[in-house]
């Protein structure tokens, strides 16, 4: 305004008016006067106005009547000069408002006459406009003839003045509503009350409005009549008016004046009974028409839809639904539901293309589809509109891929060719879509069954630009494009999701925000509405609780109609653009949907999503059954259904991936198309971005990504990530290069996924577990019972969702492992070997993470994650224990100082594992515990060292691998050794650990329940360590016996000594005698089958061939062991109590064992007895003490060293015996009774050695190849130990257990050699040397004669047992003993010692009778001493020892040459001259008594067989030899001369009769027919015959016989000896003469010189003899033999000359002259 008030403006504007004035004077000079003349005084007039006035303007104003009358009339003159000067003039005013009302309605009425006259109609209108735009002063009447004036100028032929008019109107319609505006705002503050509107009040009578308000109230209510086709109120003189111009005016003012209608009732009012059912009646032709209804038939054609008036109504009901919706609710109804009804198929395409812009309109205002969700949707009765507009939307998409759109194919070739019929074709037949481009359509577009739609770019996102509604100027409907109204459809879809989600979301994040109230609890899964609102009332105001049933009502509303158009879209799209839209859509709702708890819905986009990614008609199960679900509730949009629609089977996508489908029985490949991988990311995303809200549909997605996964060959890596892998079988999967490049940002974003689940709430974690473990249980069921590939998905997220989640692993852990532990047990071994990768990986990884408290404050915790390790245990898959145990491994390596209560866990782990579960397990096992025995001991609780004792023991049972058996048991001396070392740390700490439990025990009333109880809990752990090597010790394995046999009986030695002394009770019986059953019960099983190679390629010694010969050994250590420990530690042992049945118990063993058939053990279970006995010193030669065995110690002897050979390390003990007595805290140190003295221990022992030596040595019954032969060693050693056990049981020692010896030494000595090992113990066949054996029995006697010598009377009386025991073994020189049936061959017989060895051992027998001889000489000498010293004793002499011994005597010297050996008879009778020279006084002296009248006849015989013995010498004798024989013949009978004869008075005289007939006998050796038995030894014995001779003459004739018997026996020894040589003689002769030439036999010759020597010898006695004591009738006996002597002489044989004449020669002593026959007779 301030341009045109300024005083140069207001100047000017005074020029100018002057100069306007002149002008029109000017003008109007000729033809118009008055207009001249008024030109003329209005200069005038303006010129005095100037003058006076100082407001010039104002003053113009109040003149303004007269000022303007000029210009009027200039106008009347209708010239067209004259008017346009005039009309610029009142324009001048007019802008420098200088009009009043008066002159306003004057320049009006001018102007509605050139109207009238159409003059200068484009001024008329500039006037008007320029009247009303620059001030108010026009109202009422003038103001509506003005705008009548500009409506008339709109309907003129002229085109330009007809749209400048309708511009001016659309102005000046403009104009009236602003001065409203204006108006209220003036009176804005003075409100007052509106006078309420009669219904039925005059229209024109609104009295209650202000000037303008009135004017814009009448102008309306017009226009809505013109509309209608009514006459007008106010706009008085309209001629005509068209409907489509009234309608745009009613727009823009609706559009741009909402407010007066708000703010004014009476406009409300117009409104809703004005224009509302204008605008439903004029839509009725729409509703009616139906497109393709014979055009014949139909009514009058105004019913017709016209385009403009239903394009322009359209417009209306759009404004009038987005600006007045409050006030019309029930209008609104009405129009929604008929713009829904205006896209059916049966509409003509122009209008259901107006009516989608509508639609999108709409979808573009969220708050204003909120409105009608509360207003129509959730009232009960209502129509459901939004519902409708949604499912409109989604019918009329899937109406245009169903009908081929009519009419309009002439604009776009129809892309799909011939298809466009039988829209089946595949992709490849469908030319529109491949060929073109080479393969590549241009056109973004949509196609579905051979339905091609483009794609149009119709709008910016989020805005709703209309194309037709826009098109006011067009009268002929447009041709609408292919393809725009799925465009504007599509966008509707996608602004209404965007709208809606982004305005729900909002106020839920401000209602989170203000609320702060999260209403799920963790513990409760999403629940259903009903109870989320509940569980919300309490902390959530009332709005809020309607704010969220509004947007549960619009989810619900829509969501179906959304799902099946965008679904169907999705399907159809070709672009990616588009796709990506989809999606982001159906993400959107499916996030929104889950944030309001909505499940089904939710679910329901999640399928979609999820179909999408997966090929067509995939097969999968989740998905197919949702699908069902949602199908069976088929939405029913106005009457028709629409159907979820099936994805079509035709893909137009480029494929880039081709893959199996992951199925029980993949059948052929799947193909994988762009828009799959575009769906699978967006699934990711979904996961990712909104993982918290999806509930139970994790399910559905991480199913879909797990056959995604598999299809492309994703792989899971270390820690689960997924990365592309080769699939294993069947045609792999080809990848494109562009889908290449994808893969590892799939995978990122998979893993991504997963990392993100550690922001998920606790709840939204566990139904994300729970859905990947029942993913997996059905990967389970499709890999049983065939070893395809599994899918591993489940499971390698399983471990990626457990190491993120580490901080709140409690939680999820039990579900997590328990699930891994069943996919741990599937057959599959893929599977399982995952299961255990994850599981393990997910331990490693928890006791690694540092939890807050850390795990070593949170026994709990660390329990929970140990536990299922311990649970794999009970797999027997060996792949999965291998898994276990490395992760033991590794567990100890990393976090094995920290396991503390965990270790139990641990141990148990490695415990469990069986021996047949494969050699790799039990090795990794085993690497476990040695790590632990060698690092871990010190850091674990002491209760868990119990368990590692069970464990090691467990391993050295395994029977895989021997390496590692004998390794564990070095593990277990390790460990004695530890718990030696820590023993008072160890006990300490066991014992408060103990007190703890017994507490506990005593709260509950029971009793403390553990192995080895009453005894010390440390104790009991060094019982466990003995019970487990006790075990190892009858392990079947002779190594890992020998082994465990060696350390148990180290250990005990070495470190036994910290036992309490109550617990030594435990270790004898229940450690040591309970291994020693075991290991006698199994050596007397065990099989004696020959082993033939120790496993492998090892040779194995023919001494161990069996399994009883290596049982032999473990026996030999065992009893060999605990025979120790009773030495060493018997000062323990005694004060135990019932010392004496352990002593039985051990002999009872020690006997089973001697009696073993097997010559190692029972060797050994002697030595045990000799070590009891403590024959022996208990130590290895190399270390033996300087002490003397202890025989008569109290304490034994320290050993210095104990070492464990198993082991190979030295075990040094310094305790003295002091210390380790004092160690036992009993009141005072254990009283050590003497330990020699305990009588009954030792008869027990005697009692053992009784049994042990009878069964040993008593013959076997029947004899074949296997009968059991002790061996020497074993009664060597059986026989040392009588004399040691005897010195301690001499004083009980009676006749009887005499007798029990003898019997056992006969039958020791009788057992005959095994041929094998003959060459070793016998000594060479000429040494005459004893074998061990026998001189041990000699000692036992030795040392039995010298006990009696010094011994009480009462033991004198065992001599003749004694003297018995020795003959009876001096006998076997000649018999050797016969051991039962047994065949032995005798080798020691003299006379074989030619023969070579080999021949010998050739024969069969098995076994070789010793070489007794030298034994039996070794006796004979040791009675002889004996004798010699006991011949006087009193029992001696009763028992008739000397006969016995004669008796004995006569055997070898009866066989004397066929004695086994010569030294045997030499010896006996050498024994028997010295026993008779002490015996014969003996027997003398008791000559009365009668004791000795049974030897003589013995005595007599003895001298006959051996005198004249029946064996020959052997031929190769030599002289020297023979003459020594004969010397030894020669002393007997001297004997007989000097002992015998003499004292013939005290001698029976059978006896001496026997004596001189034996004499009589060796006087001459012939052979005569008078003895029966032929001598064989032809050699004469001249010397001896000679002593006989001279003996028996000596005896015969001399002065001392005594009896005429003893001379008559003499007498008729020699007539009968004369008798015989004369009788050889005589046959001599005789065959002499007979044989002619040919000499004799040598016999005979050699007899003949014999006679002829004992005649010579004869006679030479005979002269020697005293003259008185020869029988005259002898002397005549010999001298009758010389005559045949002479006959003699002619025999040739020189030897037989020599002889003769030596028997000749005496002769001569007869040649004297006779004497005179008294003489002769004297003589």
């Amino acid at each position: 305004m301030s341009g045109t008030s300024s005083p140069e403006a207001v100047k000017k504007l005074l020029e100018n008016m002057q100069g306007d004035l002149r002008g029109l004077s000017l003008e109007c000079r000729k033809k118009f006067p008055p207009v001249k003349e008024a030109a003329e005084s209005g200069i005038i007039k303006v010129k005095t106005i100037a003058a006076r006035n100082t407001d010039i303007l104002a003053a113009l104003k109040e003149n303004s009547s007269e000022v303007v009358q000029p210009f009027l009339m200039g106008c009347g003159t209708k010239e067209p000069k004259i008017t346009q000067l005039c009309l610029a003039a009142i324009q001048r005013l007019m802008s420098h408002e200088v009009v009043s009302e008066a002159a306003a309605g004057n320049i009006i009425n001018m102007l509605w006459q050139l109207m009238e006259n159409s003059l200068e109609e484009l001024k008329l209108l500039q006037t008007v406009l320029v009247l009303l735009t620059t001030n108010t002063v026009v109202h009422d009447e003038a103001l509506s003839k003005a705008i009548v004036l500009c409506f008339r100028l709109h309907f003129t032929k002229d085109n330009i003045t007809n749209n400048t008019a309708a511009a001016t109107v659309r102005q000046v319609v403009t104009v009236v509503f602003e001065r409203v505006v204006a108006e209220d705002a003036r009176y804005k503050d003075t409100i007052d009350q509106p006078v309420a509107v009669q219904g039925n009040s005059n229209r024109r009578s609104v009295s209650t409005l202000k000037p303008c308000a009135k004017d814009a109230y009448m102008l309306f209510q017009d226009l809505c009549q013109l509309v209608n086709a009514d006459a007008p109120y106010w706009l008085v003189g309209m001629t005509e008016m068209t409907r489509t111009f009234g309608l745009e005016l009613l727009e823009s003012v609706l559009n741009d004046f909402p407010q007066v209608f708000l703010q004014h009732q009476e406009f409300s009012f117009l409104l809703k009974e004005r224009v509302c059912p204008l605008v439903i009646k004029l839509f009725s032709p729409n509703i009616k028409f139906r497109q393709g209804s014979s055009t014949s038939s139909s009514p009058a054609p105004v019913e017709k839809p016209y385009f403009p008036i239903c394009m322009r109504l359209l417009r209306v009901v759009s404004v009038l639904i987005k600006q007045f919706y409050s006030l019309l609710v029930t209008e609104c109804e009405i129009f929604l539901s008929l713009l829904v009804k205006f896209l059916d198929a049966d509409k003509p395409q122009w209008l259901r293309a107006v009516a989608v812009e509508s639609i999108h309109r709409l979808c573009v205002q969220p708050q204003l589809l909120r409105s009608f969700c509360q207003s129509y949707d959730m009232k009960q009765h209502s129509t459901k509109v939004f519902r409708d507009i949604v499912n409109a939307l989604g019918s009329f998409i899937q109406s245009l891929f169903l009908v081929p759109s009519t009419g309009n194919t002439s604009m776009t070739p129809n892309q799909t060719g011939g298809n466009a019929s039988g829209n089946t074709g595949s992709a490849q037949t469908n030319p529109g879509v491949l060929g073109m481009g080479g393969g590549a359509t241009v056109l973004p577009a949509f196609e579905y069954r051979g339905t091609w739609i483009p794609i149009l770019n119709v709008t910016v996102q989020g805005s709703a630009k209309a194309t037709y509604l826009e098109m006011l100027d067009k009268v002929e409907p447009p041709t609408i494009p292919e393809g725009y109204a799925m465009s504007v459809a599509f966008h509707c879809l996608l602004d209404l999701v965007r709208g809606i989600t982004t305005m729900i979301e909002g106020e839920l994040g401000e209602a989170e925000t203000v609320g702060q109230t999260t209403t799920e609890t963790s513990s409760l899964p999403v629940q259903s509405l009903e109870q989320q609102v509940l569980q919300s009332v309490s902390d959530q105001s009332e709005k809020e609780l309607v704010s969220r049933a509004v947007w549960e009502e619009m989810v619900n509303a829509c969501w179906c109609g959304l799902l099946a158009a965008l679904s169907l879209l999705l399907d159809a799209s070709t672009d990616e653009a588009a796709t990506e839209n989809i999606l982001k859509a159906e993400l959107t709702m499916a996030a929104l949907c889950g944030r309001l708890g909505l499940v089904t819905s939710r679910d329901a986009f999640i399928t979609a999503i999820c179909k999408g990614s997966l090929p067509p008609h995939y097969a999968l199960t989740v998905l197919n059954s949702t699908t069902a679900a949602l199908s069976s509730k088929s939405y029913s949009i106005q009457g028709q259904n629409v159907q979820m629609i099936s994805p079509s089977s035709e893909s137009h996508q480029q494929v880039v991936a081709v893959g199996q489908p992951l199925a029980l029985q993949p059948q052929g490949t799947v193909m994988l198309t762009s828009k799959n991988i575009q769906c699978m990311r967006t699934l990711l995303n979904l996961a990712h971005c909104h993982g918290a809200v999806l509930g139970t549909s994790w399910q559905l997605v991480l199913a879909t990504l797990q056959h995604l996964v598999w299809i492309l060959g994703l792989k899971p890596g270390v820690g689960g990530a997924l990365k592309p892998g080769r699939a294993v079988e069947g045609p792999s999967t080809v990848l494109t290069t562009a889908v290449m490049t994808d893969l590892p940002v799939i995978s990122n974003i998979l893993s991504r996924l997963f990392e993100s689940s550690q922001y998920l709430d606790d709840v939204s974690l566990h139904h994300l577990i729970n859905a990947l473990c029942s993913l997996s249980l059905e990967a389970m069921d499709m890999a049983y019972g065939n070893n395809k590939e599994p899918s591993l998905f489940a499971v390698a997220k399983l471990l990626e969702t457990g190491l993120v989640n580490m901080h709140r692993i409690e939680i999820l852990w039990r579900p997590l492992t328990g699930h891994l532990l069943e996919v741990c047990q599937h057959p599959n071994s893929r599977m399982r070997e995952w299961g255990a990768e994850a599981l393990t990986s997910l331990i490693k990884a928890g006791l690694t993470f540092s939890h807050d408290p850390p795990l070593s404050q949170n026994q709990r915790l660390q329990l929970l994650l140990l536990n299922p390790l311990k649970e794999l245990s009970n797999i027997s898959h060996p792949d999965i224990r291998i898994k276990q145990l490395e992760c033991v491994l590794q567990i100890l390596q990393s976090q094995g100082d920290s396991l503390g209560p965990g270790w139990p866990l641990v141990l148990g782990v490695m415990g469990a594992i069986r021996s047949d579960q494969g050699e790799s397990l039990i090795r990794t096992a085993f690497q476990c515990l040695q790590l632990v025995v060698t690092d871990f001991l010190p850091t674990m609780p002491c209760t868990c060292l119990q368990i590692v004792v069970e464990v090691a023991g467990s391993f050295g049972l395994h029977n895989q691998e021997l390496n590692i058996s004998l390794t564990s048991i070095g593990l277990l001396w390790n460990i004695s050794d530890y718990f030696f070392q820590r023993g008072e740390i160890i006990e300490k700490e066991l014992n408060k650990e103990e007190a703890v439990l017994q507490k506990q025990a005593e709260e509950k009333g029971v009793m403390l329940n553990r192995p080895f109880h009453p005894a010390s809990p440390f104790d009991c752990l060094w019982l466990c360590l003995y019970a487990k090597l006790g075990e190892l010790c009858v392990d079947p394995r002779p190594a890992v016996r020998k082994s465990a046999g060696q350390t148990l009986f180290s250990t005990i030695g070495a470190h036994g000594t910290l036992l309490q002394h109550s617990t030594w009770h435990t270790v004898i019986w229940k450690v040591l005698f309970h291994l020693l059953d075991r290991v006698r019960e199994s050596s007397t099983t065990a099989d004696k089958e020959k082993i033939e190679s120790g496993g492998g390629n090892i040779l194995i010694h023919h001494s161990r061939d069996t399994a009883e010969k290596q049982w032999a050994e473990t026996w030999v250590l065992t009893l060999a062991g605990v025979a120790r420990i009773f030495n060493t530690r018997r000062y323990l042992l005694q004060p135990l109590g019932d010392f004496s049945q352990a002593w039985d118990v051990l002999l009872d063993h020690i006997q089973s064992a001697a009696l073993s058939k097997n010559n190692e053990v029972s060797l050994a279970a002697l030595k045990s007895f000799q070590e009891i006995l403590q024959i022996v010193s208990p130590v290895r030669d190399s270390e033996k003490p300087d002490t003397p065995p202890a025989i008569n110690v109290s304490v034994p002897v320290v050993v210095g060293t104990t070492t464990a050979t198993s082991i190979g390390r030295s075990f040094m003990r310094t305790d003295s015996i002091g210390e380790r007595i004092g160690r036992y805290n009993g009141s005072e140190p254990p009283v050590i009774t003497d330990e020699i003295e305990d009588l009954n221990l030792w008869w027990a022992a005697w009692n053992s050695w009784y049994r042990i030596g009878s069964e040993s040595t008593r013959p076997p019954i029947t004899c074949d190849k296997l009968t059991f032969i002790p061996s020497q060693p074993f009664l060597t050693a059986l026989i040392q130990i009588f004399p040691a056990l005897y010195q301690h049981i001499k004083t009980g020692f009676s006749m009887d257990d005499l007798q029990k010896l003898g019997v056992i030494l006969h039958g020791a000595v009788s057992v005959p050699i095994s041929s094998d090992a003959s060459p070793f113990i016998l000594p060479s066949y000429t040494e005459a040397v004893l074998t061990s054996l026998q001189e041990a029995v000699l000692t036992a006697l030795d040392v039995l004669q010298k006990a009696i010598c010094v011994g009480s009377e009462n033991m004198q009386i065992m001599y003749p047992a004694i003297f018995d025991q020795l003959l009876a073994f001096v006998e076997f020189s000649c018999k050797p003993p016969q051991y039962g049936q047994l065949e032995t061959k005798h080798v020691a017989n003299a006379k074989y010692n030619q023969f070579n060895a080999k021949h010998m051992f050739s024969h069969i027998a098995e076994w070789v009778a010793l070489n007794y001889v030298p034994f039996a000489e070794r006796s004979l000498e040791v009675v002889v001493d004996l004798y010699q010293k006991t011949a006087c004793h009193k029992a001696v002499v009763t028992e008739k020892v000397l006969q016995n011994i004669i008796k004995t005597l006569r055997i070898p010297l009866s066989l004397k040459y066929s004695c086994p050996s010569e030294s045997t008879w030499k010896l006996a009778v050498s024994s028997l001259l010295k026993v008779l020279s002490i015996g014969l006084p003996v027997a003398r002296q008791h000559a009365s008594s009668g004791k000795f009248d049974s030897m003589w006849p013995e005595l007599a015989n003895t001298f006959e067989d051996f005198l004249f013995t029946k064996s020959t010498p052997p031929d190769n004798l030599s002289i020297q030899e023979f003459q020594k024989n004969e010397s030894i013949d020669v002393e007997v009978v001297q004997l007989i001369s000097t002992e015998i004869l003499p004292y013939a008075n005290f001698i029976p005289k059978e006896f001496v009769g026997q004596i001189m007939t034996m004499l009589n006998k060796g006087s001459i050796h012939s052979q005569s027919s008078s003895f029966t038995e032929a001598e064989i030894d032809i050699r004469m014995r001249e010397e001896f015959s000679k002593v006989c001779f001279e003996t028996l003459l000596q005896f015969s004739f001399s002065n001392k016989v005594t009896t005429p018997q003893e001379g008559y026996i003499s007498r008729m020894a020699l007539s009968v000896l004369l008798k015989r040589s004369q009788d050889v003689l005589h046959r001599y002769i005789e065959d002499e003469r007979l044989s002619g030439k040919c000499p004799l036999p040598r016999q005979q010759v050699t007899e003949i010189i014999f006679v002829l020597k004992a005649v010579s010898t004869l006679i030479d006695s005979l002269k020697k003899t005293q003259p008185e004591n020869v029988d005259a009738n002898t002397w005549a006996q010999v001298i009758a033999l010389y005559p045949t002597l002479v006959e003699c002489i002619t025999c040739s044989s020189s030897e037989v000359c020599s002889a003769l004449k030596e028997a000749l020669v005496p002769f001569k002593d007869f040649m004297h002259p006779p004497a005179s026959k008294v003489q002769n007779g004297e003589s």
